[in-house]
């Protein structure tokens, strides 16, 4: 902050610090935060510089295996210095996805069961592990085929949608339309298997 007093930052602990500069920090200290407190390794922290409301830079590093996820619009994605790339499955049938549920699933009609449901009986499986940057990195590098989530925070989505795009995939809204970083829900694949999963939420979602 101190070194770019006029920049915004937003941090999903600490809310926004306001600024004029036209540049905004997202940063999430600590994402996975129950897995965190259970000790279980999935938790990562990411940080994205968005300029003028577009990401143009994005890190995110997950501590448990030291692996340190880049990506700068234009320029592609690596992990480690290796570049990354989305996964070569071309039906839904064959994918690995993952999801997540709201934190307030006991107060909200909006749970995602009905759609868990129903990509569990057209895909190879559905994981759900608790860190939607990790998710949403792990679908940059080619290990998982799809994501998609109901309710994110930006800092969810801002360094690690950017992973996504560099690395060949694709990232949208729950209907097809750009991401709202103010309200992400999203879904995000390796391109191939975006209209089909698409086409499920549709089915689901507007019967």
């Amino acid at each position: 902050a101190s070194a770019f007093p006029d920049d915004t930052i937003l941090a999903e602990e600490r809310g926004a610090a306001p600024g004029r500069s036209g540049r905004r920090w997202i940063v999430d200290p600590l994402d996975g935060t129950t897995n965190y407190a259970h000790g279980l390794a999935v938790f990562s922290v990411s940080i994205a510089l968005e300029v003028d409301r577009r990401i143009a830079l994005g890190v995110a590093y997950d501590p448990s295996v030291d692996e340190l996820y880049v990506a700068e619009r234009g320029r592609g994605a690596t992990v480690n210095d290796e570049r990354l790339a989305v996964s070569s499955t071309t039906s839904l049938e064959a994918s690995l996805l993952a999801t997540g549920f709201p934190y307030n699933i006991r107060e909200t009609d909006d749970t995602n069961l009905d759609e868990s449901a129903a990509f569990a009986l057209r895909c190879r499986g559905v994981r759900r592990f608790g860190s939607a940057v990790l998710d949403l990195a792990w679908v940059a590098a080619g290990r998982l085929d799809g994501l998609w989530a109901l309710r994110l925070g930006a800092w969810d989505v801002a360094a690690a949608g950017l992973f996504v795009e560099e690395a060949g995939g694709r990232i949208t809204n729950l209907v097809g339309d750009a991401v709202d970083l103010d309200a992400p829900a999203v879904v995000a694949s390796n391109g191939r298997i975006h209209d089909d999963m698409l086409a499920v939420l549709r089915e689901i979602r507007n019967p």
